[in-house]
């Protein structure tokens, strides 16, 4: 059911059985897949929005940037199917630089959290209240990130990492930890969400222990990846990759 009052570009493309309440705006270049909802006040431009999505009332998608670079590049932002969006989210589309912001399947995005322009979220994620990703963050598929948090653009947080409320996250957070803080440091490993996922127990103590070796043993970090770069587990090689590849270092322990 489409309200009398929502407002329609003639390009958008909508499919069977989506819902659009009372003064939403779809702009330009959007298509909503079927089985979707858009609350009532809500703004759409520049999206894909995948089958079976919640959209809250006053939830903004695919507006401009908030880059003083960006010149009205084409660009989008893409939402996965089941993904949920509560009130007053704000999701930008893309810049010249990736031209896109991705969304993940089944993610939920708390009250007034907001990702810039060019992030990537994986499956899975929970953004919480007031939560912020900067531009081109990057988040991994089964992330709890809790509220008031705020990522520094540019950063990655790995698979499976729990970050606690009112945090504040300048460098790369590894797969599978927990971090706390302004500024944020590690403070272990995500050992209930592992479980949660259904890691055997060998492969929990495969993380363990490259765990130890990276922040406990005292090696130099070159050293510590050297020795788990030729594990036996996909889990750790990961992590090892991770790492190497970082441009903005990686948190520790205190």
């Amino acid at each position: 059911m489409i309200h009398q009052t929502a407002v329609i570009d003639k390009s958008a493309i909508i499919e069977d059985n989506v819902e659009i309440g009372p003064n939403v705006v779809i702009g330009k270049d959007v298509i909503i897949k079927s089985g979707s909802s858009i609350g009532a006040n809500s703004y759409i431009e520049f999206a894909e929005i995948g089958k079976n999505c919640k959209i809250f009332n006053s939830v903004s998608v695919g507006t401009s940037p908030q880059d003083l670079s960006y010149k009205d590049e084409s660009a989008k932002v893409y939402i996965g199917d089941n993904t949920t969006l509560r009130e007053f989210v704000n999701i930008n589309r893309g810049t010249k630089k990736t031209e896109k912001t991705i969304i993940g399947q089944n993610c939920y995005f708390m009250a007034s959290s907001h990702a810039a322009h060019d992030c990537r979220v994986g499956d899975n994620v929970i953004i919480g209240n007031c939560t912020m990703l900067g531009g081109h963050v990057h988040v991994g598929d089964n992330a709890f990130l809790s509220g008031l948090v705020g990522v520094h653009q540019f950063c990655k947080i790995g698979k499976g990492v729990m970050v606690a409320g009112g945090s504040i996250i300048t460098m790369d957070v590894i797969h599978h930890a927990m971090c706390h803080g302004d500024r944020a440091v590690l403070s272990g490993l995500n050992l209930v969400g592992m479980k949660r996922r259904k890691m055997t127990a060998d492969e929990i103590q495969n993380i363990k222990e490259a765990y130890k070796i990276l922040f406990m043993s005292k090696l130099l970090l070159n050293d510590a990846l050297a020795k788990l770069e030729n594990s036996e587990s996909c889990h750790v090689r990961e992590i090892v990759d991770f790492i190497k590849t970082s441009k903005r270092g990686i948190l520790r322990p205190e």
